[in-house]
Formats: structure tokens, sequence, C-alpha cells
């Protein structure tokens, strides 16, 4: 195991200064006169003191400790990062995107409003929707902003009995929470033997108070939703609409769209989709895009265009308002269109091939070892159960912590719920063969492992730098500070 390193407070020593401000070039006033006295310190706040090159050792030794695309296999199913082309960042820091005002006049502008044009003109075309706002911040902030524009409708036709969602069981994780916060009711559809949404359940469970259905096609489990039409055609019949939780929509781009299957609401997880950063507290990004009927209910403003002008267009007087502040994260958007034009239509294609490719290939290997519930053809990515290794010792947790030892970030473990000791594995399509054969390697060592020696794995990790920790205690008692009492 790695030593844990020492904090900035711990290596401070009095007097030690890594910096130098230049002089003040403006007229100084007394404190008094900036801030009123009840919000002055009384004290000296006790920052480390530091040399520059403490600082910078610190927190590059901090930088190595993180695991990141860039650095190892990420096969974090459903949520999964795939490489991000630095042409995308690139593009985003060009000075005339990076240092545009958002309060600038619309005038001045221009070229930010075209791209974000032509980038809700692609997404409709990738998606098969009429309209987008680019507003939400991510997934499940796109989630809230699609059942709010849904609740919108359905009350704009003096309908408000409609006050239940259906949700299969193997949904995307953070659709019933969303749901909930909606303030709808949460109607699990359940499952077949195949791992599709039971038709003849969904069909029961629709009345004169469903709103919607929310979907994932592929689901969780890498399936694709094959009675989508019929299941489509139920939900309308019944008066409700058709959400899509485009989590997976990496599978399947240039072979079919949400809008052609039924869907009246999307949402794009362009993280993945669209190769731009996800993770670690944002910014992200979680377009909305609507079929022509909701449109008027959408966020404001949306990006029109009028002759060869470009402008920001409020009206739309059944709006559910804002779910961001200006029209969301800017630089998020200059990457996915970046990524979108550098692949092109067949380039996006391409793309899904390969994630259907490297999930079915990882899959044939690892069949070999562990057990896969749903032994058969998938698209981006399949489950694997550790239920059988739980039996002699050590699950889906254990080999989590075991690759870790092995250099690669874990796939999603213990989700979906409907499979025992289930682990989630995505390898998307930007991954060798070579790096898959070697994470094969990798859990076929692990297997092996917990043969010889369950209790051994059931403790690890042994290489990082710290060991087995207690997340429960961690989650309910969270440490959020140092203090000078704990040494």
């Amino acid at each position: 195991m790695r030593k844990s390193k020492a904090l900035l407070f711990e290596i401070s020593r009095p007097g030690r200064q890594g910096y130098s401000l230049p002089s003040c070039d403006v007229p100084e006033k007394p404190v008094d006169e900036l801030l009123p006295k009840k919000m002055q310190r009384t004290e000296t706040p006790e920052l480390p003191e530091l040399s520059e090159v403490e600082v910078v050792r610190h927190y590059t030794e901090l930088s190595t400790r993180n695991f990141g695309v860039d650095t190892g296999f990420y096969p974090l199913g459903s949520c999964t990062m795939k490489y991000n082309p630095k042409v995308n960042e690139e593009a985003a820091v060009m000075p005339g995107f990076a240092f545009m005002h958002p309060c600038q006049p619309e005038e001045t502008t221009q070229g930010a409003l075209e791209l974000l044009y032509n980038f809700e003109e692609g997404l409709k075309e990738l998606s098969g929707m009429d309209r987008f706002t680019l507003q939400p911040a991510a997934g499940a902030h796109g989630e809230l902003a699609g059942l709010m524009i849904i609740q919108a409708y359905h009350r704009s036709r003096g309908d408000y009995k409609r006050n239940k969602v259906l949700i299969p069981l193997s949904a995307h994780g953070t659709n019933p929470a969303t749901v909930s916060m909606a303030g709808y009711e949460v109607i699990q559809v359940p499952c077949d033997d195949r791992g599709l949404v039971d038709l003849d359940a969904l069909k029961e469970a629709l009345d004169d108070t469903t709103a919607a259905l929310m979907l994932t096609n592929p689901s969780t489990l890498g399936l694709f939703e094959e009675e989508i039409i019929p299941m489509a055609k139920a939900v309308h019949e019944a008066g409700g609409l058709l959400y899509y939780d485009g989590a997976n929509l990496n599978a399947i781009m240039g072979y079919t769209r949400p809008g052609d299957m039924g869907f009246d609401v999307v949402h794009l997880n362009i993280h993945k989709t669209l190769s731009t950063p996800h993770g670690g507290g944002g910014p992200g990004g979680g377009p909305v895009g609507v079929k022509e009927r909701l449109l008027p209910f959408l966020p404001v403003p949306l990006v029109s265009k009028k002759g060869n002008q470009y402008y920001l267009d409020y009206d739309l007087p059944e709006s559910i308002g804002k779910m961001h502040s200006f029209y969301g994260n800017f630089g998020v958007a200059v990457k996915a269109y970046t990524y979108m034009r550098m692949m092109g239509a067949e380039g996006l294609k391409q793309a899904s091939t390969d994630a259907v490719i490297n999930a079915n290939y990882l899959m044939s290997q690892l069949k070999k070892i562990y057990y896969v519930p749903y032994d058969r053809i998938c698209k981006h990515e399949f489950i694997v159960s550790a239920k059988p290794e739980k039996k002699k010792g050590a699950g889906a947790g254990d080999i989590a912590k075991a690759l870790l030892d092995r250099n690669f970030h874990p796939p999603t473990v213990y989700f979906p719920l409907i499979v025992d000791e289930a682990l989630m594995i995505e390898p998307t399509d930007t991954e060798s063969k070579e790096t898959l054969d070697a994470f094969a390697a990798a859990m076929e060592q692990i297997a092996k492992d917990i043969d010889e020696d369950a209790e051994k794995v059931a403790h690890g990790p042994y290489k990082t730098v710290v060991g087995r920790l207690d997340e429960v205690r961690a989650a309910r008692n969270p440490v959020m500070r140092w203090e000078k009492d704990q040494g």
C-alpha cells in the first residue's frame, strides 16, 4: 500500500511563503469602508504557510492518485467516460468562446449563437426530435426538465389526474429519484426472463393516471427493447407520453432514433454519446429534445434564426421557465459540437458500431470465467453476476476492489438491482483489443485468486493509498475538515 501523504497543514512551517502579490494599482481604502465591521475577522486565518515548490509537489502528487480515462481503462457501466479528444478542449478555450460574457449584446455573440443553433440541428438529426434546449447541466437535470415538460403538457389540457410514471426494473438509476422529485408516483414494471420489459405487465399498469413511461433503450442490461413500437402505441393510446433516457444512445447512433421509436421527450448524456467530460461535479450537459406538440413548454430562451441573424427567443408563454442560468454550460456544448463535426454522420455511426463490437467481444471473453445472466448479443454494455464467487467468499464489490490493485477502474457494481452481485461493464468505442484482453486477463486472475483464497480478496485492495474503507461510516459520519487535535 502506498503511504498516505501529509496534509498541507501538517507540512506548514511559520514564515514560509510561496507567492508575491503585485503592488496595488488603485487607491486603497480603509477596511471599514469596504466591509461591515461584523463581517471582519478578529484573528488571522490559520492557512498553511508553504513555499511554492511544496505546494506544486503536493498537488502534483495528489493528481497522480486520481483515476481518469486518460490514465487507464474506465469500464463504468451506464455512465461510462470514453476518451475525450483533446481537440474538443482546444476548441472550448478559444478566446472568442472562453472570454465571451453571457450578458453581451446578441450582435456581438453571433458566432456562439450560430454554434448553439447548429449543435441543436445536429441533435435533432441524431435523435429524431423537433427542438432542443441545451440548458440542463447533466442527464438527471435533463430528466427533471423532461418530466416538468410532460407535466406542463398534461396540465395545459386540463388533465391533472395523471400522477404516475411507469419505470421498468431495468431503468437507469436516476429515473425513480427524478420522478419523485417531479412530484410523480413511481410505478415499477417488471422484466421478462429475457431481460426485456414485460409488455403484458406494462399494458396492465396503464390507465388514465399514467403521465409517462420512462425508458432507457438499450436498457442498463445492455439489451435493446425489441417491442418498443407496441409499447409506445400502448402508452399513447392510454394518453401518456414516452420519455427517453439517452444515457445509452451511444449504442444506436446512425442505426435508429428515439423519435422514430415513438418517444416524445429525450435527454442526451453528451458526456458519453458526444465525448465531453463527465464526473467530478461538472460542468456537464444533458440537452432535452421534444416533439412538436411539446415545443411550447421548453425552457427559455431558445436559440432561433431570422434571416441571417441568430437570437435568443423568449416567446414561449407556456414555458416551464429556466433550468439553468443563461443558456446552460456553453463550453460543454462547444466540445460536443466539435466532436460531432469531427466525426460526421458516418463517424458517429462507426462509434456505435465499435461500442457494440467491444462490448460483445469482452462479454465473450468473460463468460468463459463468470456467469452472464443474459447470454446473448448485447449492445454497448453487459452484465456479469458474481453470485457464484460470492458463495465462495468474495462478491462483486470485492472484485471491484481487486481491480484497483491491477490499475483498472472497476465497473458499476450491484446495479441493476434485478441481477444479484451485478457487475455492469461498458468498454465504449475508444478502447483497443489489447486493453480489453488485459482487463479480461485481470478478471480471470481475480477469479483464480477467489478460488485459492477468497478471504484475502475480500480484504483488498492492497496497493492503493488506503486500504478497505468503512463505507457505511464514511457515508454516515463524513469528516469534511481537518482539526489540529486530529494529529
